[in-house]
């Protein structure tokens, strides 16, 4: 495996970690978080939580209700590689590609975060996660994804062989680090005519056995960003890997 050796080509198009909390914090008390990050994060967003319901009258006909309440704000950074929501049930930083490295990553996070915590004063942290999206090109014709990825679909011999899209949902318990796994897989739109486009989107969290201590929180993360690692080149081929590089 290589893990711990970066690919000069990585495939990642989006990397994302997330941390949900308590906090009796409101929308309004999350304004100071922006504060000093107008010229970094110009862009800001509100974002609300969108709820419905069909209620049926006595006669039997439907009457829709649809509400719509705040739960926070997004901010993007001048570029628009950079985004981060700070929430009133927790914060999220995401990069797009090109990812950098995680050191550069996780430390514009945790610079956010102990703005965020600052200001809202969790008093649990109930979730933590990281996300990276993978995009795999591989290039056409293709004789078998097995060539490329060892975790994809297997069709049975009595079928067409051919696939014009799937989608693939694996979860995982990674119990030596009291996680979760989720794998999504999917073929998408490919990235120019002479590929096919495989997304590997990886989702490794816990939300038991969750530190109170800023440095354990941190430790965590990076537990969690190994594991992703092992997963992700535990779906791919040494074939998959010439590609990054």
């Amino acid at each position: 495996m290589t893990a711990n050796s970066p690919y000069p080509n990585a495939p990642i198009t989006e990397a994302l970690i997330d941390i949900q909390v308590e906090t009796g914090a409101t929308v309004d008390a999350l304004d100071p978080i922006q504060g000093g990050e107008e010229a970094a994060y110009p862009t800001v967003e509100k974002m609300t939580a969108n709820t419905g319901a069909l209620v049926f009258r006595p006669d039997m006909s439907p009457i829709a209700h649809a509400t719509s309440q705040p739960i926070g704000y997004l901010a993007r950074s001048q570029d628009g590689l950079q985004i981060y929501q700070a929430r009133s049930n927790g914060f999220t930083f995401s990069r797009l590609a090109r990812y950098p490295h995680w050191g550069v990553f996780s430390g514009e996070a945790r610079r956010l975060w102990d703005k965020y915590r600052a200001v809202t004063k969790p008093s649990a942290i109930t979730r933590v996660a990281v996300r990276y999206v993978n995009r795999i090109d591989i290039p056409l014709p293709v004789k078998s994804f097995g060539d490329y990825l060892r975790t994809a679909p297997q069709l049975s011999p009595d079928l067409p062989q051919g696939l014009s899209g799937y989608f693939m949902q694996l979860m995982i318990p990674l119990t030596d680090i009291k996680c979760e796994g989720i794998i999504n897989q999917a073929l998408i739109e490919p990235a120019k005519p002479e590929v096919v486009s495989v997304v590997i989107d990886i989702d490794i969290f816990r939300a038991v056995e969750l530190p109170a201590d800023e440095e354990q929180l941190w430790e965590l993360l990076e537990q969690l960003r190994t594991a992703k690692n092992k997963v992700f080149e535990a779906c791919i081929t040494d074939e998959a890997r010439r590609l990054f590089k």
